[in-house]
């Protein structure tokens, strides 16, 4: 997955506090509570009022996506969005999934599918703001939802900022931009794939699983969560942290491993 934007600024500004001082962090709580107050001194929960709109997404970059082969277009990106997440599978900052599952409508309008590990495609998602990234940790959130594809490419020239963040599997980095009138390209496509082990209840799921295909069409979509949500559905707990998925079974005794 790849964030470029506010959540990648954040997280460098987290990785370098850490490199300079690794004896404060030393368990998740804390570093969840400096993750959170590094947000709050950046001004991510008011970036309207701190971040100008000339740095946001769509001002340092030109989106194209190819949804067909050989056939890229341009992605509107809203002025509004401060942070862009491309992922693969249904997990982000420690098991939320920022895509969702698109309702019916969502599906017939706009050719938006649930995010499947293995269907090739790769979920583009946007952010205005922390308070907007929130809404993952509640039932049904999820963010505005950009675009699905088999590639993306971010085209920077020369503008407001002279560098931008961006962050791969976790590692954040300060990507320099042209100061004259060349260009920075960052292209993500789908490569290839391996056989993975998971738990029965996992979270991701395959375009050609049986079980995942038959709940999504049994009332478990949903809708855009600024203005659709259905309070009808069954509360869904989010857990901040780890992903459950992603745990030890209890019945594995975690001595006898080798």
């Amino acid at each position: 997955m790849l964030p470029t934007g506010m959540d990648a600024q954040v997280s460098y500004a987290f990785h370098s506090e850490r490199k300079l001082h690794p004896e404060k962090f030393k368990n998740q709580l804390v570093n969840q509570s400096t993750y959170a107050k590094l947000g709050c001194t950046q001004g991510w929960f008011a970036a309207s009022v701190f971040h100008p709109s000339l740095k946001n997404v769509a001002q340092l970059a030109k989106v194209k996506i190819m949804k067909k082969h050989g056939q890229w277009q341009d992605l509107h990106i809203p002025q509004s969005i401060r942070s862009i997440i491309c992922l693969n599978l249904p997990s982000f900052s420690g098991g939320l999934n920022p895509w969702g599952t698109p309702s019916g409508r969502k599906k017939n309008e706009r050719d938006l599918t649930a995010p499947y590990v293995d269907d090739g495609l790769l979920e583009v998602v946007g952010f205005r703001d922390a308070w907007h990234g929130l809404v993952l940790l509640a039932p049904k959130g999820h963010g505005t939802r950009l675009a699905q594809a088999h590639r993306i490419r971010f085209e920077f020239h020369k503008g407001a900022a002279d560098h931008t963040y961006m962050r791969i599997d976790g590692e954040p980095w300060k990507q320099p931009l042209p100061k004259d009138d060349d260009a920075v390209v960052v292209e993500i496509s789908h490569l290839g794939q391996v056989n993975m082990l998971a738990t029965q209840n996992c979270r991701s799921k395959s375009v050609n699983d049986v079980s995942s295909s038959t709940s999504h069409h049994n009332g478990e979509e949903d809708d855009d969560f600024s203005d659709e949500d259905d309070s009808r559905a069954e509360p869904e707990f989010r857990k901040f942290g780890a992903a459950d998925t992603f745990r030890i079974p209890d019945e594995i005794d975690i001595s006898q491993l080798s």
